[in-house]
């Protein structure tokens, strides 16, 4: 079959060569023809398409280049071609320092783009990235004018998502500005919408669910954080009721929550878990064998240092994103105390992280 395209895709997350099988038909029609020489009408009698629909779609790849993000994705691919038997020749590689396997595979890009989509969907949130740096960061922008990072993410993942159209950045320049995208916004609500299904069904049965001890990831508006929503509010003073420094330690555990992906172990044994705070010291070092052990630790350690009274509120808010009408319902509050006590359990975590935490871990990485 001297003209047929790579078969990409198999039953698993990549293919044989090791492409994950995430990657748009139009950026596979894309290398199939630009570095493999398949002829456009080859792809489209293969598709079973008008040759026209192939070569729009290369054509729409090819401008895409401009974009560091998705230029750098598609060398990676392009990549997969070297010494490949079909070729007729042998291809350099165009981007040596990275190979298809870097590259993030389906499960990988849903739990990291979910993350990170759900960051850019808050107000005033980018993801600014540059064309030599191994990791983006995501800042938001208050309305004091202040910048806040809230998260750090790795190279491949941003050029995943740029490829797949959920990111775009409006402006070039040094430093890129990737705002989230209808096609972004879209595809969180599908990965949410399995998330929580998944979640339902783990949960389904279980004794503390049944009496809604257990937070549920809510969706507060998208648009903002508990945090940010408090952080808008002010006393009788005048004064804001939560500084930025504290929306930025709150902020800074819900990262590392994240990161660890502790939502599914934490949402099976609610009660468990806040038990085992009391009774096991966990030591936020750099020993852990990965990045989310790691950040596992960062969170045991800082919600043992606020203590058991506040560790509650603080996951629920924070890291399980629960409003805090729910929480103060769910914990059996009057009204308005919760704010009272989630402040209280901020200024404990700004304490932690200036006092105990790493000076080198400002945020993850």
């Amino acid at each position: 079959m001297g003209h047929m395209g790579i078969s990409w895709k198999n039953s698993g997350g990549t293919a044989a060569n090791g492409v994950p099988n995430w990657v748009p038909q139009s950026v596979q029609n894309y290398i199939d023809h630009t570095e493999m020489g398949v002829p456009i009408r080859a792809l489209a009698r293969q598709q079973g398409c008008h040759a026209s629909t192939v070569l729009r779609q290369i054509r729409r790849v090819e401008t895409l280049r401009d974009d560091p993000m998705v230029d750098g994705a598609l060398k990676t691919l392009g990549g997969t071609v070297q010494n490949n038997p079909r070729s007729g020749a042998d291809v350099v590689p165009l981007r040596a320092a990275q190979t298809p396997q870097d590259l993030p595979d389906r499960t990988q890009l849903s739990v990291h783009g979910m993350r990170v989509l759900r960051r850019l969907c808050e107000t005033g949130a980018v993801l600014a990235a540059g064309a030599e740096m191994d990791t983006a960061v995501i800042v938001r922008d208050g309305q004091s004018g202040q910048s806040t990072r809230t998260g750090v993410v790795d190279r491949t993942i941003v050029e995943a998502m740029a490829l797949k159209g959920w990111i775009s950045a409006p402006e070039g320049g040094r430093i890129a500005r990737y705002h989230i995208t209808a096609a972004g916004r879209s595809a969180l609500a599908d990965m949410m919408a399995r998330d929580e299904s998944a979640q339902a069904s783990g949960l389904a049965g279980s004794e503390d669910d049944a009496q809604g001890e257990v937070p549920r990831r809510i969706r507060y508006g998208v648009a903002e954080s508990p945090l940010a929503a408090l952080a808008r509010r002010r006393d009788r003073e005048g004064e804001r009721f939560l500084t930025p420094d504290l929306v930025h330690a709150g902020e800074r555990l819900r990262e590392d929550f994240e990161l660890a992906q502790m939502e599914a172990e934490i949402s099976r044994d609610w009660h468990g878990f806040l038990t085992s705070l009391r009774e096991t010291v966990v030591q936020a070092g750099p020993n852990a064998s990965s990045a989310a052990e790691r950040a596992r630790a960062r969170v045991v350690a800082a919600l043992q240092d606020i203590g058991p009274g506040l560790s509650d509120v603080t996951l629920r808010c924070c890291c399980f994103l629960e409003g805090l009408e729910t929480a103060e319902k769910t914990l059996g509050w009057s009204a308005r105390s919760g704010k009272i006590v989630l402040r209280i359990a901020l200024m404990g975590l700004k304490r932690h992280y200036t006092d105990r935490a790493d000076p080198r871990g400002a945020m993850i990485g």
